[in-house]
């Protein structure tokens, strides 16, 4: 954390910025790191803050070159209102999702004290997942960052880009990839 001795991040716990989107990678994820990682304190030991991280995809956006060659589309305001509001829908599904498994979590494992229960925090940004991730890591303070792996074999991993292999390269924490 930014300007924090290790006494007074031990004595606040760990910040687990935890990436979730649609797939049931990141869920596995997420559930692993609740089960095997994330310390809910009691007594003397502080919980760990599980930060929840959705990333939703930037709007499209469609230049034209010039009047008689088009390039691409150019969507009316209700098409763009829409395809946003569709964006908002599916961050909110997915964190309140991911929220209910924090919970669950919590009620399971502890014994309802409020000492026993894990802090959760959510943010949902907009913008290229790999660069958002990242920089949220940094902007959060984030110990660790958790991530569930889609599995891409070598080529498809070549093909389309992977966030977790770009993360691990880039973020500014150690970086936990959980594998189905």
């Amino acid at each position: 954390m930014d300007g924090a001795t290790e006494e007074e991040t031990a004595a606040a716990g760990r910040r687990i910025l935890v990436a979730v989107d649609e797939g049931d990678e990141s869920v596995h994820a997420l559930k692993w790191c609740l089960a095997s990682f994330a310390k809910r304190g009691g007594g003397a030991v502080p919980p760990d803050t599980i930060i929840l991280l959705y990333v939703r995809p930037p709007p499209p956006t469609y230049s034209v070159l010039d009047a008689s060659a088009m390039v691409g589309y150019v969507f009316s305001d209700e098409v763009a209102a829409a395809i946003d509001g569709y964006s908002r829908e599916v961050a909110e599904a997915v964190v309140e999702k991911a929220q209910k498994l924090c919970t669950l979590y919590g009620k399971e494992v502890g014994d309802g004290e409020a000492d026993h229960e894990m802090k959760v925090e959510v943010k949902v940004a907009v913008g290229d997942a790999r660069n958002v991730i990242c920089q949220m890591v940094d902007k959060l303070g984030a110990d660790v960052l958790v991530m569930g792996s889609h599995g891409y074999g070598l080529f498809k991993r070549a093909l389309l880009g992977s966030v977790s292999d770009y993360c691990v390269r880039n973020a500014n924490c150690p970086v936990l990839i959980v594998k189905s």
